[in-house]
């Protein structure tokens, strides 16, 4: 019978007998558990040549001796010779200490895994007779793609002494569109504070029914819970123990106010990391086959919070044919930026486009110019969430003809 055992190997020896391409995997797989590794061989493939400088390694170069096994918690051999393989085995199963044997079709008394990790989970496939490396490699990859979906119940079920908060950018709308990692921590949080805008309708219906959800979502002219609060809440459901993902849409640290919540985690002894997105900034105009630089076109972009005041920065950005500007939650503040705009003698001929649910099946693309745009936002009842983009690559000609839809909004 096979059990499958999780060892720590952290600072402890493990001795690997043979330099060849087994060996090298292998090697680099020990030291990423933290373990010291003798590796004892005559003669070493440039793989293997290559991990002497890690830190923990040591090489013999010469053959093995049974004294090569003082202070090793296991052994790993792939000689090459398969007699030679087995006497290492044999010697180790007379000193009681674990063998690893690589060579084809021989056995140790320890078998290496195929192995993934999420987080503080790792999980390892072997198989119960034999040695088959290519099935236990494809079953790890399926309950990977398991993992990579967040479909796997890995939340922990005993509180920690003290949880942590991860700030998890969702992207600017799709699922599909998130990171591995942002998935992975859904599937591992206790407690998800959650905005309006982004992926949380989907991915929070998939959670286990116990995971506590708080909607701290915040609209135009309506913020139902003020940032103080939500740092608070943070905190408070951190100290208790419990994995808090406080999920936004885009990325958490453009106009997400990210970095309050991380400051606020760090000054009260929490642990907290924030994990990137594709910010809507790039890729709403994306979604309508606007490229916020284009070659010959624009060669930088500027990104503004429109409710706040236009400033000199902006204004530069704007008469500057070269630069896109992107206006996130702009729609209100719209007029107030064209008026300051053209009152600084930017040209009123300037291309405009306004990307409505960017990424959504509501999507909806208005094209217009600087002097015309407030009017034709308002007579197509433009309403947030929106991306407005100001420059040439806001041509509807640009890239695509205009009578080409792009993620199901008309050019």
């Amino acid at each position: 019978m096979t059990s499958v055992l999780g060892l720590s190997l952290t600072d402890r020896l493990v001795l690997v007998v043979g330099g060849g391409a087994v060996s090298a995997r292998r090697i680099s797989r020990f030291l990423a558990d933290g373990a010291r590794v003798r590796l004892v061989a005559p003669e070493l493939s440039p793989a293997v040549r290559a991990l002497l400088d890690a830190p923990g390694v040591t090489w013999r170069s010469r053959r093995f001796r049974s004294a090569d096994l003082r202070g090793a918690w296991v052994v790993h051999t792939a000689t090459g010779d398969p007699v030679t393989d087995r006497a290492i085995a044999a010697l180790c199963e007379r000193r009681r200490t674990f063998c690893v044997n690589a060579s084809d079709g021989a056995h140790g008394t320890a078998r290496m895994t195929a192995q993934i990790r999420s987080g503080d989970v790792v999980i390892g496939v072997a198989g119960e007779v034999g040695v088959d490396p290519t099935r236990a490699a494809r079953v790890r990859d399926e309950i990977g793609t398991l993992l990579t979906e967040g479909r796997l119940p890995v939340r922990a079920r005993r509180a920690a002494a003290v949880g942590r908060v991860d700030l998890v950018g969702g992207g600017p709308g799709p699922v599909d569109l998130m990171t591995v990692r942002a998935r992975r921590l859904l599937a591992e949080a206790d407690v998800v504070v959650t905005d309006r805008l982004g992926p949380s309708a989907a991915v929070l219906s998939e959670l286990d029914p116990d995971v506590l959800v708080i909607d701290v979502g915040k609209r135009p002219g309506d913020h139902p819970v003020p940032q103080d609060e939500i740092n608070a809440l943070l905190i408070a459901h951190a100290t208790a123990g419990r994995r808090v993902v406080r999920l936004k849409g885009g990325d958490p640290f453009v106009f997400g106010r990210g970095g309050e919540e991380m400051a606020a985690c760090l000054a009260a002894g929490i642990p907290v990391d924030v994990v990137p997105a594709p910010s809507s900034a790039v890729a709403v105009p994306q979604a309508a086959g606007i490229p916020v630089t284009h070659r010959g076109v624009a060669s930088a972009f500027h990104v503004v919070n429109g409710q706040g005041p236009v400033s000199d920065t902006t204004l530069r950005a704007l008469a500057d044919e070269t630069v896109t500007t992107v206006v996130l939650m702009g729609v209100a503040g719209l007029p107030r930026l064209v008026d300051s705009a053209l009152r600084h003698g930017i040209p009123a001929a300037r291309a405009v486009a306004i990307v409505e649910n960017g990424h959504t099946a509501a999507q909806r693309t208005i094209r217009s110019t600087l002097g015309a745009v407030v009017a034709d936002a308002a007579a197509a009842g433009v309403r947030n969430p929106a991306v407005i983009v100001i420059g040439d690559v806001a041509r509807a000609d640009l890239l695509l003809p205009r009578q080409v839809a792009v993620g199901g909004a008309a050019g």
